[in-house]
């Protein structure tokens, strides 16, 4: 039996995503193409991998077998990468990053400034994805490592398949329009302002359903924005207050909005992601594991300018 391991991987890309029209997608091929390759590879086996019985296209029990083969495929080819390496002084080869913009700006860009001079044969990609979406890449395999951000009140995200690393704790802070006789400094202040609040399942969004049950009120949410540089702006504007990461002040100017002195807002868990290894050796791929090292240190460098940044008076922004 002589099986083409392109094929396999059609085969794999259905199996993992449900379908033939989203396999095409993600292998960047005609619909068309991915029927065809399927047919081939029934004919390399001699057994139907596919159920066309149904209006949406299933494997059949054989099917599923081999996109299980399929995937260890995958891994005996990375275990063999991971050899290779051995052989060879000089890592080298893409790895995808999937991330959001605050760690982006502020530790991925000086994490590939340092993979590029002691790894310049290293291809890093970075892919602005956050929430589940993001995941979904990475189990997908289209995301190498992934950056994720949750509420320190969240269990960290634990899955046989996944491996999670600590990188950073980002602290809150409740932010006020900078025309506010004085920064609050209780959140039963703020029961009744409107809010600038971020999404439910992010972070922001999840510390304040938290801090507004603690308290006993509904939150006003007026406006519901993603980013951090529109949610700044609104509060600038006089429209409302917000719950942002320590990250998103770096690049505040002096005296735009007010910083709280309120206290115990908690803060995001930052982490980085990757699919466990399921190959013999058990061990990381070595590009990956040189990726996170340079992340981790940029992150620590971070961590010392916050020190300082946090050392400034906490009545307004510093410039």
């Amino acid at each position: 039996m002589d099986i083409d391991p392109r094929r396999l991987r059609v085969l794999r890309e259905v199996h993992l995503r449900g379908g033939v029209m989203r396999a095409a997608e993600a292998l960047h091929l005609t619909p068309s193409a991915v029927s065809q390759q399927l047919v081939q590879l029934e004919r390399e086996v001699g057994l139907a991998l596919v159920d066309r019985s149904q209006r949406r296209v299933s494997l059949t029990p054989a099917g599923r077998v081999l996109a299980g083969y399929a995937e260890r495929v995958e891994e005996e080819l990375a275990e063999a990468r991971r050899e290779l390496t051995r052989f060879t002084e000089r890592l080298a080869g893409p790895v995808r990053i999937a991330a959001f913009p605050t760690v982006i700006q502020h530790i991925l860009v000086p994490a590939l400034r340092d993979l590029a001079a002691r790894h310049p044969r290293i291809e890093p990609a970075i892919h602005e994805v956050f929430g589940p979406p993001a995941l979904q890449e990475l189990r997908l395999g289209e995301a190498d490592v992934l950056i994720t951000e949750q509420d320190m009140s969240r269990p960290v995200l634990a899955q046989p398949s996944l491996a999670t690393r600590a990188l950073f704790v980002d602290e809150y802070r409740v932010v006020v329009p900078p025309d506010w006789p004085e920064p609050p400094r209780h959140v039963s202040e703020l029961a009744d302002v409107p809010w600038v609040a971020s999404e439910p399942h992010l972070a922001c969004g999840q510390a304040l359903d938290r801090l507004a049950g603690l308290h006993g009120f509904e939150p006003r949410k007026l406006h519901v924005i993603t980013d951090f540089a529109p949610t700044l702006a609104l509060v600038a504007a006089g429209r409302g207050v917000a719950i942002v990461p320590t990250l998103a002040l770096l690049d505040v100017r002096e005296g735009e909005v007010l910083v709280s002195d309120i206290r115990d807002v908690g803060a995001r868990r930052i982490d980085a992601v990757t699919r466990v290894s399921r190959t013999r050796s058990g061990e990381p791929d070595p590009v990956q594991a040189v990726v996170i090292a340079a992340i981790e240190r940029a992150t620590a460098e971070l961590e010392s300018s916050l020190s300082a940044h946090l050392g400034q008076p906490r009545d307004e922004v510093p410039g």
